[in-house]
């Protein structure tokens, strides 16, 4: 299990080889990047902040839920970013790698889901004219 915080940019490379196996024949990513529009107007950057050790525990135990849901999961990577992000930038990636295609793309659901919903990591729109700190879910 490969799960990270960052205030650096993701090596998105890097987090899928981390999931390579030989037993899988399946590897699932989802990849969060900064877009340049929310809710109708246009974002100029993002700002991510984070309780550091609990953002890294909650991954962590999202992760082994995903092991006890899909026994079959191989190897499982999640790394987010904190910090200031440009349009474009990379924010989050999971990737998960398992025997078959069905348990890859339901296991990877499930956990970027989850991390939404649970991992305490907060998000700051800027937009040209002024800022709002929006929930992290979708």
């Amino acid at each position: 299990m490969h799960i990270h915080l960052t205030d650096q940019p993701i090596d998105v490379a890097a987090v899928l080889a981390s999931v390579q196996d030989e037993g899988a024949g399946a590897v699932n990513t989802f990849i969060g990047t900064v877009r340049n529009q929310s809710t109708g107007r246009r974002v100029v950057r993002l700002d991510y902040e984070a309780y550091d050790a609990m953002a890294v525990h909650q991954m962590r135990r999202v992760a082994e839920q995903a092991r006890e849901k899909w026994p079959m999961l191989r190897q499982v990577a999640v790394t987010h970013r904190k910090g200031r992000l440009a349009i474009g930038d990379v924010a989050v990636v999971v990737a998960v790698s398992t025997p078959h295609r069905a348990d890859s793309f339901a296991a990877c659901q499930f956990i970027i889901d989850t991390i939404k919903q649970v991992v305490p990591i907060w998000k700051k729109e800027e937009y040209e004219d002024g800022s709002v700190w929006v929930a992290a879910h979708p």
